[in-house]
């Protein structure tokens, strides 16, 4: 049959059904392999149960043939189920579930009373797109199983994006150190370890350039929905503020940093744009000062460095090393109790941001993009319906556009249900009940898993730190089985790298000649405030021209006023003039003439007294 076979071309029917057989008959040798190896282990852990009930000091063997530690009959026994809850055909259900030859990341392996190294526990990378979720109480594994992801995308050509909380997923970036404890667990897991570090880029929120290169955003590019929610807008200022976008919008005014929006809000408010809020529409005086009063404490607060240009470019994030390894982009948010509502809104808009730049390209053999979304629940809380619903929207669409998604938190319960449906793989660490709110919480947890063979209210709370319940998606998009995992450790260091290399890290980023220094260019503040400016002027000048109009008016009444008094004087001197003239002009008669006629000789009286009336009035006539 085989000669017929190598006759056939490569495309016939008869190859392909031979290939297949061929491949279905190594997964059941596979499959027996990982059976015989759980029936040694489960006859090792009878024999050590039944060695135990014959009294103290009984020596056992291992399935392997070395001896194992003898028991005193003060030590506590486990309960059988605790040692190994699942039978041979749960464990071989599991196998098979996770046994596909597809390219997929490596979590650990299966824990049934011990790790099953035969039978690992792995997400298909093609399903990483699919979105996850990784949940536990502080402290039992959470960061490690993050940086444990991200290493092996990175290394299957995956850019990856996570923000750094505490600062040592920064360790990402350079080899692991190995120790005694280290190289126990990685023999016990059967883990092909080896320490290596990984291309790593890191950013920082605003102009922090020694933790990373700048990120900033325009508060146009921010929009109005993410700032209401960072402000802790109601509904209603909410909608006044996105008024407040469209009015800017309309109108060319470019919303760059926050004092462009303050200077928005405060044009409206003022003399000058009373007029233009009435068009507006919605808008009132009051709501305007409640956001300018809230912008003004905001900017307070050390805003203002996260917002201006140069604005990120997202695309950045997809970037890919020469040698065909993905990019870890970092976010240093070191100081995130400080400001929990910006920085949980932030990574939403950059989530939005490639939601808007990226192509649909449908169902990939490996995501373009996965987004690492750490303490998670700081974006839901107290967060409004409509800021609930882009959410819910953004991721799931975004999966289309080859962008996977993992929420890190505490509790699933922080993640909203409409939220929590569109993720496919979960990876759940260890959960505490000190409450009842804690019980509940842990019972609702349970119910959310398929069935399986655990005990999960009770194997939820005793599992080690380094230990998760795994279910994901295979490549068919069905559940996987739930497989109690011990994970795998990690290949980079998991302690921060020291302050001085992340420095030096950042200062040779061919990014950081791109986005460190901010830049200014003309926007809102500027140009309201050569409007302002232009306004004032005019009405200076419109003032001016009316201060000289009514000086003229008054120059011209008080001339008018001195013309009358002037022409009034001359009538009255002309009538003097005329008087004093009849009364000098009488007719001649025989009469004595005066003394003064006598001496000055006859008509000499005439004479003087034309002279002495043209010298008083300036009047007179030749």
């Amino acid at each position: 049959m085989s000669d017929r076979a190598a006759a056939r071309p490569p495309d016939d029917p008869e190859v392909a059904r031979l290939r297949a057989a061929a491949e279905a008959a190594e997964a059941e040798l596979r499959l027996a392999r990982a059976r015989a190896e759980l029936a040694a282990a489960e006859a090792a852990a009878a024999r050590a149960r039944a060695d135990a009930a014959a009294g103290p000091d009984v020596e056992t063997t291992t399935s392997a043939g070395e001896a194992a530690p003898s028991r005193t009959s003060s030590t506590r026994q486990p309960a059988p189920d605790a040692e190994a809850p699942l039978t041979a055909a749960q464990v071989a259900e599991i196998a098979a579930g996770y046994g596909s030859d597809a390219a997929a990341l490596d979590l650990g392996v299966l824990v049934n009373g011990g790790p099953v190294a035969s039978v690992r526990v792995r997400i298909p990378l093609a399903m990483t797109n699919r979105h996850g979720l990784v949940a536990g109480a502080t402290g039992t594994g959470k960061t490690r199983t993050l940086q444990l992801l991200a290493e092996q995308l990175s290394a299957s050509g995956v850019p990856v994006f996570a923000a750094d909380i505490k600062g040592d997923l920064s360790g990402i970036a350079a080899p692991g150190a190995e120790s005694e404890k280290l190289r126990a667990r990685t023999r016990s897991l059967e883990q092909d370890w080896s320490p290596r570090a990984y291309p790593t880029e890191f950013y920082a929120l605003g102009d922090d350039s020694a933790s990373g290169v700048p990120v900033r955003a325009t508060v146009s590019g921010f929009g109005p929905l993410l700032l209401s929610r960072v402000l802790g807008l109601n509904a209603t200022q909410e909608s006044s503020l996105a008024l407040v976008f469209h009015y800017a919008d309309e109108k060319g005014l470019a919303l760059v940093d926050l004092s462009d929006l303050r200077a928005v809000l405060v044009f409206l408010t003022s003399d000058e744009g009373k007029a233009e809020l009435k068009n507006v529409g919605g808008l009132s005086s009051a709501t305007a000062g409640v956001i300018l009063r809230e912008l003004v404490a905001f900017s307070a607060s050390g805003a203002d460095g996260f917002f201006g240009e140069p604005e990120l470019d997202v695309t950045d994030f997809l970037r890919v090393t020469a040698e065909g390894e993905g990019m870890v982009s970092l976010l240093e948010v070191p100081n995130v109790a400080a400001r929990p509502e910006l920085y949980s809104t932030f990574l939403m808009y950059l989530l939005a941001e490639l939601y808007e730049v990226l192509p649909e390209v449908g169902d990939l053999d490996k995501p373009k993009l996965v987004f690492f979304f750490d303490e998670a629940h700081l974006l839901f809380r107290d967060a409004s319906k409509a800021f609930l619903a882009a959410i819910t929207q953004t991721v799931r669409l975004i999966r289309s556009k080859g962008v996977g998604v993992f929420f890190v938190t505490q509790t699933p319960k922080d993640v909203p249900a409409d939220v929590l449906a569109q993720l496919g793989s979960r990876v759940q660490h260890a959960l505490r009940a000190f409450t009842p709110d804690d019980a509940a919480a842990l019972r609702a947890s349970v119910r959310t898993y398929p069935a399986s063979g655990y005990d999960l209210e009770r194997v939820l709370q005793e599992l080690g730190t380094g230990e998760a319940i795994i279910t994901v998606m295979d490549e068919r998009g069905t559940p996987t089985p739930v497989a109690w995992t011990r994970l795998y450790a990690p290949r980079a260091s998991m302690s921060p790298i020291p302050a001085g290399d992340l420095a030096a890290a950042v200062s040779a980023s061919p990014l950081f000649a791109r986005y460190g220094s901010p830049l200014e260019r003309e926007s809102a503040r500027e140009i309201l405030a050569a409007r302002l400016q232009a306004a004032t002027e005019a009405r200076e000048a419109a003032e001016r021209a009316k201060k000289a109009a009514a000086d003229e008016a008054e120059y011209a009444r008080q001339k008018a006023a001195i013309d009358k008094a002037h022409a009034e004087a001359q009538k009255k001197a002309q009538r003097e003039y005329d008087r004093l003239l009849r009364g000098t002009a009488s007719p001649r008669s025989s009469s004595p003439s005066s003394p003064l006629d006598d001496l000055l000789g006859r008509g000499s009286t005439r004479t003087i007294l034309n002279g002495v009336i043209r010298g008083l009035f300036g009047t007179g006539r030749r």
